[in-house]
Formats: C-alpha cells, sequence, structure tokens
C-alpha cells in the first residue's frame, strides 16, 4: 500500500511578501481555490494509498492541521520537526514511523511529495506513480524527472542512462546549470528537471541510508523513538534531533545507490520558486497579464500583479511583478525575481517583522489582523471560530479593552467568567488573569484596544492552554 509522504516545510523567500517565515507558500492560495497544501492532498485521491503524513516545521503545526480540517482530508499524524535538517532526515522521520505502524508481513510504500508543486495534469501524475509502483516493488528507489519545456536554471538536473520498460537508470544528478548549459540539456534529450518527488519501500530506503548515512538513520532512529504525541502531532526528541547532519535526499542517497531509476513524468509541473513561475502557471488576461485582487490596468503587459486588500492600478507598464499586501509592496522586474531573497535578507538584518509575519497572523483558535500601532497603543481585530479558546494569560506590561463586533464571547476576567455579546466591552486590567473564548456556534469577532509601555507578542504568561502551548 502507498502511504504518501507529503513535505512542508520551507520557507518560500523568493515569493515575499506572500509567502513569510511564519505562512510559506504551501499554506498559500495562489492558484485555484484551494491552498498548496490541500491541492497535494487533493491530487491523490484517485490513487489507492493509506493515510497521508505530513511533515513540518513545529511552529507551522496549527496552520498544517487547520488546512487540512477545513478541507475534509483525513491523515496519518503530522510529524513536527523541532529544528530544519534538509529533506534526507525529514524522510527518514516518516519512513520509521511507517515501518513501526505497519502490520506484520506488510513493506510500506512512500510516495514523497512536496506540498508546495502545482501540478495542471493530475492524470499524466496519476499514470507516472502508476508506472513506478512496479519498480518500487521491485526494491528501486524511484524518483520522478520533468519532462523540460525549457532551459531552465532553476532546477537540478537528472540524465537518464539505459531504458528498462518505463524506467530508466540515472546517468547523473546535476546541480542547476548557466543557460546555455541548460539549452544543450534540452536539446539533448536525455535530461529531466529534478522533481523532488519520489516512490520507494520505507525499508529501502532505511537500508541504503544505513549504508551511506549511517550516522543520520541512527539518530534519527533515537530521535522518533523518543516520540511524544500531542493531539494529532508527532513530536520527535529536540535534543537528539538536533545533532542530525543537515543533507538532501539527493546527496545523502539518491546520488549514492546503485538501485536508483528515473521515471519520466510530463504533468505541467513547477515548483513556483518565483514569481515568474507563479505567473507562468497563472490565467492571463487579454494583455498576458496574470491578475488577482481588484486591479486595473492601462497599456500593461506581461505582469504579475496581486491586491490583497486594495485597489492596484499600472499604466503603461511591462514584464513587472506587483505585489500588494496589507503591510507590503513588492514592485520587481519579472526577469530579476530570483534576488526577491536578497530583500528578506535585508529585512532579517534590519530585524523587521515583515519577513517573518503578516500583518494578519492565524492562530489555533483562529486569527488577529493588527490595524494599527503606536508607541502606547496597538488595535486588533480578532477572530475566533466556534469552541476557540485563548489561552489563560496574563501580562506585565498592557491592558487590554474588548470591544465584541458579532458573536458571543465568554470572557475569564480575574475570579469573573461573564458572556460579552455584539456592541457590548469588557477592560482587562494590567496583570489580571484572563481568557478569551467563543462558545457559540458563529464566528466572534472583536476589537481589541492594547495600551502599556510594552505591546509585544512575548508579553504573554501562559497558565493553561488547551492547544498545548504551555
Amino acid at each position: 500500500m502507498i502511504t504518501p509522504i507529503i513535505m512542508a516545510g520551507g520557507a518560500g523567500s523568493r515569493l515575499w511578501p506572500l509567502s513569510r517565515e511564519l505562512y510559506p507558500k504551501q499554506f498559500l492560495t495562489v492558484t485555484g481555490e484551494q491552498s498548496m497544501l490541500q491541492q497535494t492532498v487533493v491530487r491523490l485521491s484517485s490513487i489507492e494509498h493509506s493515510p497521508s503524513v505530513l511533515i513540518c516545521n513545529e511552529e507551522h503545526r496549527f496552520i498544517a492541521a487547520e488546512q487540512l480540517r477545513l478541507g475534509g482530508y483525513q491523515h496519518g499524524g503530522i510529524i513536527l520537526e523541532p529544528v530544519g535538517r534538509n529533506t534526507a532526515p525529514a524522510i527518514a522521520l516518516a519512513a520509521i514511523q511507517a515501518v513501526n505502524n505497519s502490520e506484520e508481513g506488510e513493506e510500506p510504500i512512500l510516495l514523497v511529495l512536496a506540498a508546495d508543486h502545482v501540478i495542471e495534469n493530475v492524470k499524466a501524475f496519476e499514470d507516472s506513480v502508476s508506472k513506478a509502483l512496479s519498480f518500487a516493488q521491485k526494491g528501486k528507489l524511484v524518483t520522478f524527472g520533468i519532462v523540460p519545456t525549457a532551459p531552465e536554471t532553476g532546477y537540478g538536473y537528472i540524465k537518464s542512462g539505459e531504458q528498462n520498460g518505463d524506467a530508466f537508470s540515472v546517468s547523473e544528478f546535476v546541480e542547476k546549470p548557466d543557460l546555455a548549459t541548460a539549452e544543450k540539456y534540452l536539446e539533448n534529450g536525455s535530461y529531466y528537471w529534478n522533481s523532488g518527488m519520489f516512490l520507494f519501500k520505507a525499508s529501502r530506503y532505511l537500508e541504503e541510508l544505513g549504508k551511506f548515512s549511517p550516522e543520520m538513520l541512527t539518530i534519527c532512529q533515537k530521535a522518533i523513538a523518543s516520540n511524544s504525541t500531542d493531539m494529532e502531532f508527532i513530536r520527535v526528541d529536540k535534543t537528539i534531533f538536533e545533532s542530525c547532519p543537515d543533507d538532501s535526499i539527493d546527496y545523502a542517497v539518491m546520488e549514492k545507490s546503485k538501485d536508483v531509476v528515473v521515471v519520466p513524468m510530463d504533468a505541467g509541473w513547477s515548483d513556483v520558486g518565483s514569481f515568474s513561475a507563479l505567473w507562468d502557471v497563472s490565467e492571463k488576461d487579454g494583455n498576458n497579464n496574470a491578475i488577482q485582487g481588484d486591479v486595473i490596468t492601462d497599456n500593461s503587459t506581461n505582469n504579475y500583479i496581486y491586491a490583497e486588500n486594495q485597489l492596484v492600478t499600472t499604466v503603461g507598464v511591462d514584464n513587472l511583478v506587483i505585489v500588494q499586501t496589507k503591510d507590503a509592496i513588492l514592485v520587481a522586474d519579472k526577469n530579476k525575481v530570483q534576488d526577491v531573497k536578497n530583500i528578506v535578507n535585508q529585512l532579517k538584518a534590519s530585524e523587521r517583522s515583515e519577513c517573518k509575519l503578516h500583518r494578519e497572523v492565524y492562530r489555533p483558535w483562529g486569527k488577529y489582523d493588527s490595524i494599527d500601532t503606536g508607541k502606547r497603543d496597538h488595535v486588533k481585530r480578532i477572530t475566533v471560530k466556534p469552541g476557540g479558546k485563548l489561552s489563560i494569560q496574563k501580562h506585565h506590561h498592557r491592558a487590554e479593552h474588548w470591544i465584541v463586533v458579532s458573536g458571543t464571547a465568554s470572557v475569564l476576567n480575574g475570579d469573573e467568567t461573564t458572556l460579552v455579546t455584539e456592541n457590548q466591552s469588557i477592560y482587562i486590567p494590567l496583570g489580571n488573569i484572563h481568557a478569551l473564548e467563543n462558545p457559540g456556534k458563529i464566528p466572534l469577532e472583536m476589537i481589541e484596544v492594547q495600551t502599556g509601555s510594552y505591546l509585544g507578542e512575548d508579553d504573554i504568561v501562559r497558565f493553561e492552554d488547551k492547544y498545548g502551548r504551555v
């Protein structure tokens, strides 16, 4: 039985300001009506498989779980990486978990996918997986090679060797080439883009990992042996896992193993690694503009224009990327979008919050939008989903005033619990232990006004939390 392993790590810095460190691109809805993670899960619907296992950063756990819940998708657990150690250890954790959870005599076959890829032709994707399955069952490590459509310099390549049915032996893995080399690869016809998708028996991957990276395998085995379960989350031992080597599956296993084969895939694939790639896979208007949101153009061509919450207008521009979010605006030459990460690096160096957070921040209980900030005041719009509850907490440096816009709030304020409904308000003095809960059936919408000498998010002392954040 195939067990999909969906890797939902990564920061997607080249898609800033849409993608942020704490809300990266795999959770964005950039094509269609579902996030890229949700599209990855839906793509598996016609393939017979056991529940998918998700691997993500601990800081992203509630976003991932909520997106799966909203889609109604069943899953086999969410493995949390306490620190990033690249793809080889992440897949090792999933493989060990799959083997440990398998029935006696069962050989789980892992379909390793990234959560941030776009695949336009799902049927072609399914066909390639079907062709690869017989090779995986025979103990081969299958990698999927994307049939190239252009001399792309942003991808690594796989050079195919001798053909064996629907698969080829792998002659070599090649790093990202310059343009002239990429053009030669395209003309040659035996080179494929390296998709980062794989199919193999969990036991075979672990066997090869133990052969070529025994230290990594040992550390992963020890880390997941000490795992703890927190709701749907599987936590590995942080102290042990921190000592794990940082390496990709290509370097650790695929480039060294003699049992690797490549199965071609021609499915309209993109890793959406830049705004130019996002423009490629987006619908265009009559002037070849990809537009999302409230946008008006005049004599403008070949642009990617995204407006989150304001009107964006253009006159006489060509080949630009224009992205407006609630707290940032990006204007870039579409030929220079690989350098957007340089802006992110500058933001990090300046310790600006825009590299990590959107103005609208998601929490397990709902979300908040930072509407306005002054030296001693901060205004938020807070949305608490039905049944959601903020932690029992207190603040050392700020007081809070809550005004309910719609719905009903159950508010613990010191020793008293009060129901606060639409058009009512309540004051939380500095230092008071308090909590906010939505006991109703509709979302609770409220305005929070914070006042005090320090208004940082780290001024929270939690005493109790239903989401395990204490």
